[in-house]
């Protein structure tokens, strides 16, 4: 086949797909996870439910699919926090607070359905990936003379992360930024 061919068709595969995952989102926000089936999600998509099917057997596999493509979105969002321009304070605090935000936003997953996204691999192996470049720019921080040099950078890296994971049960913006502001404070190099 032509590769103009098959690109487009890539391109209508992933449209489609990028379309049920939004659909079930939205549909599993408003009605909860048992209230939905896959004959609703293949309607509300704009397809038939025999090609739903090709793309997913059911509509835990579509939620766990958006959750990855979720996880996904918010690492290169981090990532990108992380190679800007900046000192390596600038740019550990721009991630910790947008990390910070994204647990507050996250707390609003219900009890099944967070017990469903949360129990893949690929959110270890995300939080692995987090650590990681955190711990890279709490190194940084530390060369720089911004970050305490007492404490390893992997056990600063978990304690950001577990002081972060607070935000969840947090209502207010101002809120989420004094957590994040409080979490700065302990990685402060000690006078």
């Amino acid at each position: 086949m032509p590769k103009l061919w098959n690109e487009t068709i890539e391109e209508h595969k992933r449209a489609v797909r990028d379309a049920v995952l939004e659909t079930a989102a939205a549909l599993v926000a408003e009605q909860g996870l048992r209230g939905v089936t896959m004959s609703r999600i293949a309607e509300e998509s704009g397809i038939g439910r025999a090609t739903l099917y090709k793309y997913f057997p059911d509509v835990e596999s579509i939620m766990a699919a958006w959750h990855e493509r979720q996880i996904a979105a918010h690492l290169d969002e981090l990532a990108g926090l992380r190679d800007r321009v900046g000192t390596p304070g600038e740019r550990l605090e721009a991630v910790l607070e947008r990390y910070a935000f994204i647990q507050q936003q996250r707390h609003g997953h219900g009890g099944e359905l967070s017990a469903l996204l949360h129990r893949g691999d690929h959110v270890g192996h995300a939080e692995q990936h987090l650590r990681h470049f955190i711990r890279g720019l709490l190194v940084e921080g530390v060369q720089a003379g911004q970050v305490r040099g007492d404490v390893i950078p992997d056990e600063l890296a978990g304690y950001c992360l577990h002081a972060l994971a607070g935000a969840g049960a947090l209502t207010s913006k101002a809120a989420v930024r004094r957590l994040v502001a409080v979490t700065l404070a302990g990685l402060r190099p000690q006078s």
